[in-house]
């Protein structure tokens, strides 16, 4: 049997590739992940990173539950910046009723009016719709003991329902079955990119 000696040259490479002793989480570290595991925390944190990217722009200023990463940044944390630039565009795209009779800095006002309507409402949307999202895959994987893409889909239909809801029964069946597929699709997209 090879005696377990070192060679000379091996020595460098295991003193720089020590391994370093696990630390325990501190008394504060282990209260802050169990205030992230609150639904009701999570739910209005990722309401909130909509409204707060919108109104400061950039990146949000509250940590991320650790947890769904990946729907925050893709549907939750930018919201508030979708929803600005859809309120943009589709502000833009409406005319006012007498625009012959608007002066062309009249129209202008007029459109930044619209768009600035536009971008609030569209803002509101996506928060509410973080929200929703958010408490309803938190209430389920925390049911189910689980975290799986089944949580995405139930927590789809909640959402695209909820948001569906006034428009009556139909409408209500159809945001579910959409919200859900988008969720699915979603999270089957990113689970290539992690």
């Amino acid at each position: 049997m090879a005696s377990p000696e070192p060679s000379a040259g091996g020595d460098a490479a295991s003193q720089s590739a020590a391994v370093q002793p696990l630390q325990l989480p501190t008394p504060e570290e282990i209260k802050g992940q169990e205030m992230m595991n609150n639904c009701a925390v999570r739910s209005v944190l990722s309401g909130v990173m909509a409204v707060e990217r919108l109104l400061f722009g950039g990146a949000p200023l509250s940590a991320p539950p650790p947890h769904h990463l990946h729907y925050q940044l893709f549907l939750l944390a930018p919201g508030g910046g979708l929803g600005v630039l859809m309120g943009l565009f589709f502000g833009a795209l409406e005319n006012p009723i007498m625009s012959e009779e608007m002066t062309a800095r009249q129209q202008i006002v007029y459109q930044a009016k619209q768009m600035g309507r536009k971008s609030m409402s569209h803002a509101k949307t996506f928060a509410v719709m973080g929200l929703i999202f958010s408490a309803a895959e938190c209430v389920v994987e925390k049911a189910r003991a689980k975290h799986d893409i089944t949580n995405s889909a139930v927590a789809g239909c909640v959402t695209g329902g909820a948001l569906a809801a006034k428009g009556g029964p139909q409408a209500t069946c159809i945001g579910c079955v959409g919200f859900g597929a988008f969720s699915v699709a979603i999270e089957k997209f990113m689970e290539r990119h992690t």
